[in-house]
């Protein structure tokens, strides 16, 4: 049986002009699969050679195999770039001469032209390889990780309150809560993430936040340069709006209070109604 949008190891059995048949294991010649030459890599091949092809229908729906290794296969998930928008859906490049189609309903989010997101591969009813966003069932809750680990995750999607849901290693379900960021994040975007919890069914809570201690010594810096480039006085002190402090820095009002606490007690600062001062 022939699986399409994975490898087949299947046999040479004919050898035209124009590339090569494999065997469908059918028993039908017209059932043949061509490996055209352009597919073949220039590798030096006979009749019963046995080849790892990947097979896949054209743009005329022919079934037609290949000896290059795409970006993904069925059954996989992988970060791939958008490369057309059209009323059908959109088109992700998947290492072939023909794109592959993520249909209307199965976008959970706008796309880009140009952008890279996390697609789920799956053959649809006509046999066609095609992608969605809606990976969140395809991934793991048994990660190797534990809290205090640096991971690496993808922005696959949000939920209604928007926490930001993460496949850790593209693999494992992760999610950052609301409260945990401050700065814009979207579909796509790759973000270096601590391990701050793991829920009961295993999945990952995550931060784009450092350490405490890190955060708050980083903080204290941007303060300083932000003054520095403002001629020494800004603003914004303990009183300022939560709103204003996030859209400034990225960061909590609690947070930004114990920044400037800290500049204090060092007699780098000071503070009035007015704002903040170098001193």
């Amino acid at each position: 049986m022939i699986n399409i949008g994975n490898f087949n190891k299947l046999k040479i059995v004919r050898r035209p002009d124009f590339g090569y048949f494999l065997d469908a294991g059918t028993g039908k010649t017209s059932d043949d699969i061509l490996l055209p030459n352009g597919n073949a890599l220039n590798m030096e091949l006979n009749i019963g050679d046995e080849v790892d092809a990947f097979i896949y229908t054209d743009s005329k729906d022919r079934v037609i195999a290949t000896l290059k290794k795409p970006l993904a296969e069925v059954g996989e998930i992988a970060y791939l770039k958008v490369v057309a928008n059209t009323q059908i859906g959109s088109f992700i490049d998947i290492g072939l001469e023909k794109d592959i189609l993520v249909p209307l309903k199965e976008k959970l989010y706008g796309l880009q032209t140009g952008k890279n997101y996390l697609f789920y591969i799956y053959l649809d009813k006509t046999k066609r390889i095609a992608a969605t966003t809606d990976i969140d069932r395809y991934l793991q809750t048994e990660s190797p990780y534990k809290v205090g680990d640096t991971v690496k995750g993808t922005v696959y999607g949000f939920q209604t309150n928007q926490s930001v849901m993460v496949a850790v290693d593209n693999l494992y379900q992760g999610v950052i809560l609301r409260h945990e960021y401050f700065t814009e994040i979207n579909a796509g975007d790759i973000l270096d993430l601590n391990v701050i919890k793991i829920y009961e069914d295993g999945k990952l809570g995550l931060t784009p936040r450092k350490r405490a201690k890190e955060e708050r010594t980083e903080l204290q810096d941007t303060i300083l340069e932000y003054l520095k480039s403002h001629d020494g006085f800004m603003t914004f002190n303990d009183k300022t709006s939560p709103d204003d402090i996030s859209k400034a820095f990225g960061v909590s009002k609690n947070n930004f209070k114990n920044a400037l606490g800290g500049l204090m007690r060092k007699g780098l600062i000071t503070q009035d109604e007015k704002g903040t001062s170098l001193k």
